[in-house]
């Protein structure tokens, strides 16, 4: 409590405690990025190798799986993080954010393999948002809930990005911490709450069936459904009209560059994560700037 009163008092340290924390945990949410995926896709292959088994064994033939069959344990703590090419360890000061990599030259102390920029990329990018959220809301209780949500959003954007899936082991908590904060509340009211999860929910599934009854195409995943749901729930119902919005916008400009001046193949899909998170984060802290502004237009 004293902390907590002394951090409300010193905006140095208030920053400084945002500052750390947002960079540690982008050292964190790199591992989460990298992981989750693999842990999904080793769910996924242990699911169709009990599916397989109960076939052989339904079938009557003589199948034997040993213990050898299984995957090797693989979560977000073990094993521990090493060199993909040496595998040798990684020590916990060759772990500390940015600093390590700086002092490393950005290669593997034991092979020289180099490590990918990406890694402190992520964490000081963690670290700045961390701090706009901060310096947005102060030392509230709604910042508390941004910074985590900020994080959230960061991890659910690159594993998007990379593997065109937003995992439920993230979308759902996502989606409860917000309908749980709005209790209090936070950012918005129960009723709020509940509505804009629903909404959030319905308004893409029904452009997904849309989309597919008109041209026979997935022009989404039901990942995509969760997290609006999720923002619903943390923002309220109010708020999904600047998301969509605003994530249709990005996502419209940032697709048709990439045809026009990359060159990029417009059959192979562009994950539409990405520009959810990034208009959810800009709706909790400018929302109704937004729609205020907007509507002040055609005032």
């Amino acid at each position: 409590m004293i902390l907590f009163q002394a951090i409300q008092d010193n905006a140095v340290l208030f920053y400084g405690v945002v500052a750390f924390l947002g960079l540690f945990v982008g050292s964190f949410l790199n591992v989460v990025i990298y992981r989750m995926p693999v842990m999904m896709h080793n769910e996924w292959r242990e699911a169709m190798r009990e599916m397989a088994a109960e076939e052989a064994l339904s079938q009557s033939t003589d199948v034997e799986l040993t213990d050898t069959d299984a995957p090797e344990k693989f979560n977000l703590s073990v094993p521990r993080s090493r060199c993909p090419k040496c595998n040798n360890p990684i020590t916990w000061w060759q772990n500390i954010p940015v600093l390590s990599w700086l002092a490393l030259r950005g290669k593997c102390l034991n092979c020289k393999n180099p490590i990918s920029v990406r890694y402190p990329i992520i964490e000081l990018v963690t670290m700045v948002l961390s701090l706009i959220v901060a310096w947005q809301l102060g030392p509230t209780l709604q910042c508390a809930l941004g910074i985590l949500v900020t994080w959230f959003l960061v991890s659910m954007t690159m594993i998007d990005f990379d593997h065109q899936l937003l995992p439920d082991n993230l979308t759902l908590p996502l989606m409860w911490i917000g309908l749980i904060a709005s209790l209090i509340p936070v950012f918005t009211d129960i009723r709020s709450a509940v509505i804009g999860a629903a909404c959030g929910y319905l308004a893409l599934w029904c452009v997904f069936h849309l989309f597919k009854l008109i041209t026979g195409k997935e022009g989404m995943g039901y990942g995509d459904f969760k997290l609006l749901a999720a923002l619903g729930a943390l923002l309220g119902w109010q708020q999904l009209p600047v998301i969509i919005l605003l994530s249709s916008l990005v996502g419209a400009v940032v697709g048709l560059s990439l045809i026009a001046f990359v060159g990029r193949d417009k059959n192979i899909p562009i994950p539409f994560g990405p520009y959810l998170a990034a208009a959810g984060w800009i709706a909790m802290l400018w929302g109704e700037k937004i729609a205020n502004a907007y509507l002040g237009t055609f005032a």
